[in-house]
Order: C-alpha cells, then sequence, then structure tokens
C-alpha cells in the first residue's frame, strides 16, 4: 500500500491528506524521504559539468521535495497535536535530521561548486534575486562549517546532532509539565471569576477526566485566575506552579540541558572563529552586534523599570487596604492591576470578554487584510489534524493566493503559546505554488469562545506573519515569506496588532455574544485610552528575558545559568514582585532550537519599526490609505529575503526609524 506521505496528494490546492495518514507512516516515509534526498544532493555534488546557477544552486532549492512534505506534516502535529508516540518520533528523527543536513553543509564537493559560482558571479548574469539566493546559499555554507577540515568539521557535526536532541528533549520536558500539573478548585474558591474563567476552568477539567473546574498553566487560564481569584493562597500556588515549568527536579528538569546547551553553542561558535555565540548569531541580522542590542534594551529598560515601581507602590497601598500587610508579591500583581485598571478606566475584563468572540475577531482581522490588500476568505471543507481546526481559500481578483488554516484552542497535546508556520512556502520555482499557513494558538474553548484583549491582539499578531507568507511573491522558496533576518520577522505581526485598535475594527466587529449589539461607545474608547495601561510591568518582563538571553550567549558559557540569570536581573535591579517572562528552564524560544538564541530581543527591534511604520498610515490619514498599504506589500510583504532587511524598511519608509515612536507606543516616553 502507497504512504500517503510520499504519494501524489490529490487534495484540494494539495493539501497534506490528514485523514489517510497514521502515525505509523512518518517513519517508513521519513527513511525514504532521507534517502531520495541524499541522492539528489550527492547527483548535484558529484556532477561532472562545470557548475552553473541551475544545475547547482537551482538543483538544490528543488531537492528535497518528498523530505519537506513529510517533515511539514510531522512537525505540525508534533507541535499542535502531539501524543507519545509523536514525541518517540520527535527524539529519533531530532538527530538523524541534525546529522543529515550537517553532512550537507559539510559536503567538500558541493560547497566547491557554491564557491566557485560565487567568484564567478560578475560573469554569471544573474538577477538580483538569483545573486542574493547565491549569496545566502555560500553564507550558509560557512556559517554551518563547510570550510572546517578534520577534527573541527567531525566536531562539527556531533555538536549539530546533540544541540538537536538537547532541544527537543527541552520542548518535551516543558510540555510534560504543562499538561501534567493542575489545581483543583473547591466551587467555594470559584468566588470572584466571571463566567468564562470558571468555564474554561471545568472544560479544562473535563479534557483531564477530574469532575469539577481545575487551574492549567495555560496562560489563557492562569491569568486570568490571577487577575480574578480573591483567594491569595490559591493564586501563589497557581503562579508558583507556572513559573517553576522545566525546573521541578526529575526527569523533565531542563536546567542541565540549558547550561549543555549554551556550552556547546559557546563552543560551536569559536569552532567557526568567532569570540562568542552572540557574535556568531547576529552577524546576519539587522542589529549586527550584542552591543547594539544592548543599547537598545537598555534604552527601554529605564523607562519601564521606573514605570513599574510606580505601579508596584500604587498597588502594595491596595493590597494594605485590603488588610494585607507585608510586601507586594509576584501572584499579587495581576489581581490588583486588574482592580487598578477598573477603578481608573471603567474598564472590566468580564464585562468587555463578551464583545471580543473569536469568530468575529477572525472576521475583523479578514476584513482588514480585505481592506488593505484585496484578500478574500471563503470556508474550505477538507481534512485536517484535529477537528478543532478549519481552514480558508485565500483570493484576490478571483485568483488563489493560499491556505490559511488556523488552529485555536487550548488542549493538552499541544505545546504553548501562539506561532505561525507554512506547510508550504510560496514560490515559482521548480513550479508554481501557493502558500498553505497555519496559525495555531492557546484560548480558551468554550461556545462561544471569548479572548481578552490580549487574546485578540495575539490573533492579530499571528495572522500578521500569515499575511508575510499569503503576500509572498518570489521566486525561490529559501527567500519566500518569513524567511528573513530575526529581528525584522517580527515587524508584520507586530504592525498588523495596530489594526485592532483602528477605532471603526472593534465598532464593526466587537458585538455582544449574546446580544448581538456594538462595543458602547463609551467601552471602545475606555478600550483604546487603557491601552497602554500597566506598560511598566509587560516591557519589564519582557526585557528582562530579553537581557538574560542576550548574556547568556554574548561570553563564556555559564556552568550555572540559574545562577547567572539570577547575576543578571540583581544587576539590572529587576523588581522583586515581576518575574520574566520566559525563565530559563521554560525559555523554548532560546533553548528548544537557535531560531530566538541571542534574538528574543527581536521582538522589541521589531517594535521599533512597527511603532514607526504605523505612523506612516497616521501620517497618510487613513489606516487603510491605499497607496500605503500598496507600499507596505510592495516592500516588506511580498519581498521576502530577497533583499536586507535595512533596505526593505527604508524603501517602505524612506528612512530608519529611532526608539522614540516605541516608547511613545508603549506610553513610555519622557
Amino acid at each position: 500500500m502507497t504512504n500517503p506521505l510520499l504519494s501524489q496528494w490529490d487534495t484540494p490546492f494539495e493539501i497534506a491528506p490528514f485523514n489517510r495518514i497514521e502515525d505509523t507512516d512518518f517513519a517508513p516515509a521519513f527513511k525514504q524521504a532521507l534517502a531520495e534526498h541524499n541522492a539528489e544532493i550527492a547527483a548535484i555534488a558529484g556532477n561532472a559539468e562545470a557548475p552553473t546557477f541551475a544545475n547547482t544552486i537551482e538543483a538544490l532549492e528543488a531537492a528535497g521535495d518528498a523530505l519537506h512534505k513529510v517533515l511539514s506534516v510531522f512537525y505540525t502535529v508534533a507541535g499542535a497535536d502531539s501524543n507519545p508516540e509523536r514525541e518517540k518520533l520527535q527524539r529519533d528523527f531530532s538527530p538523524k535530521l541534525a546529522a543529515h543536513y550537517a553532512a550537507i553543509s559539510s559536503n567538500k564537493a558541493l560547497f566547491q561548486r557554491v564557491e566557485d559560482l560565487w567568484l564567478r558571479k560578475d560573469e554569471l548574469g544573474l538577477s538580483a534575486e538569483q545573486e542574493r539566493v547565491l549569496m545566502l546559499t555560500r553564507r550558509g555554507f560557512v556559517r554551518a562549517g563547510a570550510a572546517l577540515e578534520g577534527d573541527a568539521d567531525t566536531r562539527m557535526a556531533a555538536i549539530k546532532g546533540r544541540l538537536a536532541t538537547l532541544g527537543t528533549e527541552f520542548t518535551q520536558n516543558l510540555l510534560a509539565d504543562e499538561r501534567d500539573w493542575f489545581m483543583e478548585v473547591a466551587e467555594d474558591d470559584l468566588e470572584g471569576l466571571p463566567d468564562f474563567v470558571t468555564g474554561a476552568m471545568r472544560a479544562a477539567g473535563a479534557e483531564k477526566g477530574v469532575d469539577g473546574p481545575i487551574v492549567t498553566t495555560s496562560r489563557s487560564i492562569i491569568t486570568p485566575f490571577l487577575q480574578f481569584s480573591p483567594r491569595r493562597n490559591l493564586r501563589e500556588k497557581a503562579y508558583k506552579a507556572f513559573v517553576s515549568r522545566g525546573a521541578n527536579g526529575g526527569d523533565h528538569d531542563n536546567r542541565d540541558i540549558a547550561a549543555e546547551i549554551l556550552k556547546l553553542r559557546e563552543e560551536r561558535a569559536k569552532l567557526l572563529g568567532y569570540d562568542n555565540f552572540a557574535a556568531y548569531k547576529l552577524e546576519t541580522e539587522m542589529a549586527k552586534t550584542p552591543e547594539k542590542v544592548e543599547e537598545l534594551l537598555l534604552a527601554v529598560w529605564q523607562p519601564a523599570k521606573a514605570r513599574a515601581e510606580e505601579d508596584a507602590k500604587v498597588l502594595e497601598t491596595m493590597m494594605h487596604e485590603d488588610g494585607i500587610n507585608g510586601d507586594l508579591e509576584a501572584w499579587d500583581w495581576h489581581y490588583y492591576a486588574a482592580r487598578r485598571r477598573k477603578a481608573e478606566h471603567d474598564l472590566d475584563e468580564a464585562a468587555l470578554k463578551p464583545y471580543l468572540q473569536l469568530d468575529r475577531m477572525i472576521e475583523a482581522a479578514f476584513a482588514c487584510a480585505n481592506r488593505l490588500f484585496g484578500l478574500e476568505f471563503a470556508p474550505l471543507d477538507v481534512a485536517l489534524y484535529h477537528p478543532d481546526c478549519r481552514a480558508w481559500d485565500v483570493t484576490r481578483n478571483g485568483k488563489h493566493i493560499a491556505v490559511f488554516i488556523g488552529d485555536y484552542f487550548a488542549r493538552g497535546s499541544k505545546r504553548s503559546g501562539a506561532w505561525c508556520s507554512a506547510m508550504r512556502a510560496q514560490a515559482k520555482f521548480p513550479k508554481e505554488q501557493a502558500p498553505v499557513v497555519i496559525n495555531v494558538c492557546n484560548f480558551a474553548k468554550a461556545d462561544p469562545a471569548l479572548l481578552s484583549y490580549d487574546d485578540a491582539r495575539t490573533l492579530f499578531h499571528e495572522f500578521g506573519h500569515a499575511l508575510h507568507q499569503m503576500l509572498s511573491d518570489v521566486t525561490y522558496e529559501s527567500i519566500s515569506g518569513t524567511s528573513v533576518a530575526r529581528d525584522f520577522v517580527e515587524l508584520p505581526s507586530q504592525l498588523f496588532e495596530h489594526w485592532l485598535e483602528v477605532p471603526e475594527v472593534l465598532e464593526e466587529f466587537a458585538t455582544h455574544a449574546e446580544t448581538n449589539e456594538p462595543m458602547p461607545k463609551t467601552m471602545l474608547d475606555k478600550v483604546l485610552g487603557a491601552a497602554n495601561f500597566d506598560q511598566g510591568f509587560q516591557t519589564v518582563e519582557y526585557v528582562a528575558s530579553a537581557l538574560v538571553d542576550l548574556e547568556f550567549h554574548k561570553g563564556a558559557a555559564p556552568a550555572d545559568p540559574m545562577a547567572m540569570q539570577a547575576d543578571v536581573l540583581d544587576r539590572l535591579g529587576m523588581p522583586k514582585q515581576i518575574a520574566m517572562r520566559h525563565a530559563t528552564p521554560q525559555f523554548a524560544h532560546v533553548f528548544s532550537g537557535d531560531g530566538y538564541s541571542s534574538g528574543y530581543y527581536s521582538y522589541m527591534w521589531s517594535e521599533v519599526m512597527d511603532a514607526d511604520a504605523f505612523e506612516a498610515f497616521e501620517e497618510a490619514g487613513d489606516p487603510f490609505d491605499p497607496e500605503m498599504a500598496r507600499a507596505l506589500e510592495d516592500n516588506i510583504l511580498s519581498t521576502g529575503g530577497s533583499r536586507e532587511a535595512e533596505e526593505l524598511y527604508t524603501a517602505f519608509r524612506g528612512r530608519m526609524p529611532g526608539v522614540e515612536a516605541l516608547l511613545k507606543g508603549r506610553g513610555l516616553a519622557a
């Protein structure tokens, strides 16, 4: 019987036939696809003809199609709907994949063909896009260690394999802690909790087989529990469980894994001739150096810390007025901040949430994409990997542009957080292909599903990434969509968040779940007026994480990462009532792979640009100004990694921005 992962996908838009794929299909498909890719690489490297762009670079672009199909399906379900079998497969695949790609990047014959083309690039008559792909291909080989010889070459391959294994273990340990911990709550302890919170808690209990409400470490449950529960002892217990994920001892503890990862990254960088891993990693980013990153983060840190310390005094006074003596603690902040927000802005999360229905917020994101870029979304009836998923056919002027898949609800089989991925990226070579893009979130499931304002912002954020994939218009997949510098990739996502705050968007789509009435003008004004509420807290928890990440990688690897984390926070004067957004043992951005390692700052680097970019629409006098939308698509959303990020942004805005727009946007400007 033909393995469905390797057969022709005779489905609408060649979407993976999820309903025909079994877990037992993955291992044999992976083995066969890996062998096919090896044969393709061997043929390119051993080609007796002189290197040309077509027989080397384009051949590399076209190779590995079967392997990509297998992996796109596997990693989609492994992240969003895992089970013990898939976790076992992931542990098995990771080192094999690392070894596979290490062998390609260290293939001397292949590298020599690429190097030959690079030295003759001016004679080849390449287009600007082709020259860019050649440069990136060569740079990838060099940075992967293709120029290494002997023991150094062997050691590099071993390091990559070990890092792949450790990254998988880190992720699975964190998922295990998040899946295993929950706190049963008595009916009497539901006092003060809005219906949307208790409903989510009961649904979570049902999923765990518990007859009653529970608190889990899912942000969609624990954050509102910390905001609304007057039971300080329960808030403390839940909060401590949340921040101790990955650091509970036993088989799922990530602290030793983090230490080994940092040590191996340092060794990898030094094998390649860099002083430290941050210098290696940032060389290809917009920031270029650790010093530039630190300069940005510290410029934001001081005003954010000052604001947070002012806020802490206010919240502690509120707590004392409740008759609770002593210091404000981290598990108190959300509770008193929510009460303060209600008092100062007359904004009640429980009253607001019925106006933020998931389905209506999806409609809002689609409507903004339609007004800005002419995209239209029609539901698709196709088999997907989980019943909660839904899909849309994305068109413009009747032409198919993409398939968009949304997987919005939290469940025990899904890793935490929210992300966007492309099962297939846009390309025109070796054949024209439209992207298949997925947004994955972790919202509390209910009927109807209601979002917090932060949830709604997350939905818009991930859809901004999706637009970057869907509107891509380049020739080669390696530079398509979000294949850009890490500190540029968050620009489209964070920029799209601004449209959630456009009054006319909320006026149309923020309608009450029961009455269908639009959000009252008074509430709308309060929502927008409170947009910067608690920015001191939010900025401090983020910047602290980014600075710790940078410190981990800009010098010698620490023997004890937790001690270094404590030292960095102490030197910063971290307010004791605020924790890092991601403490080391749960910092999946940094330790589940290299993606955001020494690069967690990139959200803030991109925010400098997104604040400035939205100002361009404001200066035009219309958040949906067609000329600005066209400029945004032409210079940023459609171009992928076809040019340097700074060049793309300057083409859109005419200049690079300063930090002032960010501080103003967060309400932290002096």
